[in-house]
């Protein structure tokens, strides 16, 4: 397993990323002075987000099945636990888009890749 959210992992056969992206932003205050540079003061932590990305591979598994979990997890809009495979706690984390793009189909339009990035915002632990 690379992931779980909550209780969906991100592994094959449900679905694997290829691709992790993780930004962490801290607040700072700005006051502004004549003649020298701005003070600042931390106001502390800052948007924690985490961008996953990846292809499902209709022979690989059921990517459309994959995709249709996670937008049910984002329409309750809870926060889930985000834990990686070696045991890492990453916090609790809400998912804030979903964006997906099929290609190569077959005849009654099925899919067989589908491109996918999910973005994730962490939020205060008490909402998990």
């Amino acid at each position: 397993m690379l992931m779980a959210l909550g209780m969906f992992p991100f592994d094959l056969p449900l679905l694997a990323y290829e691709e992790l992206q993780r930004r962490t932003d801290w607040r700072h205050a700005r006051n502004p002075r004549i003649g020298a540079r701005d003070a600042t003061q931390f106001t502390g932590p800052g948007d924690d987000t985490i961008s996953l990305s990846g292809t499902a591979y209709a022979e690989l598994c059921d990517g459309q099945a994959s995709l249709a979990e996670l937008r049910r997890m984002a329409d309750a809009g809870e926060a889930w636990s985000l834990v990686d495979g070696a045991g890492r706690i990453y916090g609790a984390f809400v998912i804030t888009a979903l964006d997906e793009k099929h290609k190569i189909f077959l005849a009654d339009g099925t899919p067989l890749r589908i491109d996918f990035g999910l973005d994730l915002l962490r939020v205060d632990e008490e909402r998990a």
